[in-house]
């Protein structure tokens, strides 16, 4: 599993935790959370994506 992959099942776990809670701020923390994760996934394919660019872009010389 790459660390996208990871970060996106843990950002999944905490919606389902948030469907799960009765309380309001338990409820917020975990989509607060949910969101954190995403954002991670996203930036380290942001990373992966220019890591490949600037590789071709050596070879490209």
């Amino acid at each position: 599993m790459t660390p996208s992959e990871t970060y996106r099942a843990n950002a999944a776990a905490q919606r389902e935790a948030a469907q799960k809670t009765t309380l309001t701020n338990r409820r917020e923390m975990h989509e607060r959370s949910a969101y954190a994760w995403e954002a991670m996934a996203e930036a380290n394919e942001a990373t992966a994506a220019r890591a490949v660019v600037n590789a071709a872009a050596k070879l490209a010389g």
